[in-house]
C-alpha cells in the first residue's frame, strides 16, 4: 500500500499497491504480515482507501474506526471497508490476529448471477455496499471464513504468475462475499424486497457518490435514473431507512465531517470542494 499526500489534504489517500512484482488485483495477507509491512504512523493516520478492505479477526481485541463509527472488534468480527470511506486503526491494540483481503472494485465486476432474488454479492459496486461495516460470525461461519482467507492466500503464493490465478481468486472471493451476505441476512427478518427496488437504490447511491457536490436536488437524480420521485423514495426508504432527500443530505454532511475533522483545510476551501458558492452558505 502506498500513500500519496496531496496539498491541503490530511486524509491520507491509500491506493492498492502490493509490494514487489505481485500483479493480481486482490491480495490476501495475515494481519501479522500487515503489521510488519506498515509503520506506526500508517496505523494512527486517518486513511481514505480507494479499494475494498476485508478484515477478519481470529483473536485479540481492538477498536477500529470507519467514518466516525468506533467498531469494537473481537474474535469472529468481520470488517468491510468500502472505497472512499475513511478508516483508522487502533494503535493501542497490538495482539490482534487474523486475515486481510484487499482488492480493486473492478475485481468482482465480471461476476454474474441468474438468480434475481439472490444477494447481489457478485457486483462489487452494489452487493458489498449493502453490507454493514461490521458482521459478527457464529462458530460455523468463522471456520468457513478462515478457510476461505487461508485458501486464497495459499493459492496466490502457489500459483503466482499463472494466467489462471485471477480467475481462481475471483471465484473464491465471490464465494466469500456470498457467505458474508448470508451471514448478514441470517440475523435479519425476511424481506420482500424486489430486485428492481434494489437496483434503483444502488444506482441512486452510486449517482449520489459521484455528483453530491454538484447536484443538491433529488430531481437531478430522478432525471438521471429515469424513475419517478415516488419509486425512488420507496427504494431509498427501504434500503437506507430515510427519504431520498435525507439520504442526499446525509452524504453531503458525511463528506463535510470528513474534511472538517481530518484535514487542515479552511472553511472556505471545504465549502469550495463541496460546491458551495459562498462559505457562509456552507456554515449555515
Amino acid at each position: 500500500m502506498r500513500k500519496k499526500p496531496r496539498p491541503h489534504q490530511a486524509i491520507a489517500p491509500v491506493h492498492y499497491a502490493p509490494p514487489g512484482g505481485y500483479q493480481s488485483d486482490i491480495e490476501v495477507i495475515s494481519l501479522a504480515e500487515f503489521r510488519n509491512r506498515v509503520t506506526a504512523e500508517h496505523l494512527r493516520t486517518p486513511q481514505r482507501v480507494d479499494f475494498y478492505l476485508l478484515i477478519y479477526f481470529v483473536a485479540g481485541r481492538c477498536t477500529h474506526s470507519v467514518d466516525f463509527e468506533r467498531i469494537r472488534c473481537a474474535t469472529g468480527s468481520l470488517l468491510i471497508v468500502q472505497p472512499g470511506q475513511v478508516q483508522r486503526y487502533d494503535v493501542r491494540a497490538t495482539h490482534w490476529q487474523g486475515w486481510m483481503a484487499l482488492f480493486r472494485s473492478e475485481f468482482l465486476g465480471s461476476g454474474a448471477t441468474t438468480d434475481a432474488n439472490a444477494p447481489n454479492a457478485l457486483n462489487a459496486k452494489g452487493g458489498l455496499c449493502e453490507l454493514p461495516s461490521h458482521i459478527v460470525l457464529n462458530l460455523w461461519e468463522r471456520l468457513a471464513v478462515v478457510e476461505s482467507f487461508a485458501r486464497m492466500a495459499n493459492d496466490a503464493q502457489r500459483y503466482a504468475g499463472s494466467p489462471g490465478l485471477d480467475a481462481l481468486l475471483r471465484s473464491q472471493l465471490l464465494a466469500l462475499c456470498t457467505r458474508m451476505h448470508l451471514a448478514d441476512l441470517h440475523h435479519k427478518p425476511s424481506s420482500k424486497t424486489t430486485s428492481a427496488a434494489r437496483d434503483r437504490f444502488q444506482r441512486y447511491r452510486n449517482a449520489v457518490d459521484q455528483h453530491f457536490a454538484q447536484w443538491r436536488h433529488v430531481t437531478d437524480y430522478i432525471r438521471l435514473l429515469a424513475c419517478s420521485e415516488k419509486s425512488l423514495g420507496r427504494a431509498t426508504q427501504e434500503f437506507a431507512g430515510v427519504s431520498a432527500k435525507a439520504f442526499l443530505s446525509q452524504r453531503l454532511v458525511l463528506e463535510a465531517k470528513r474534511l472538517l475533522v481530518h484535514t487542515d483545510e479552511t472553511i472556505a476551501q471545504i465549502a469550495d470542494t463541496l460546491g458551495f458558492d459562498e462559505a457562509s452558505n456552507f456554515v449555515k
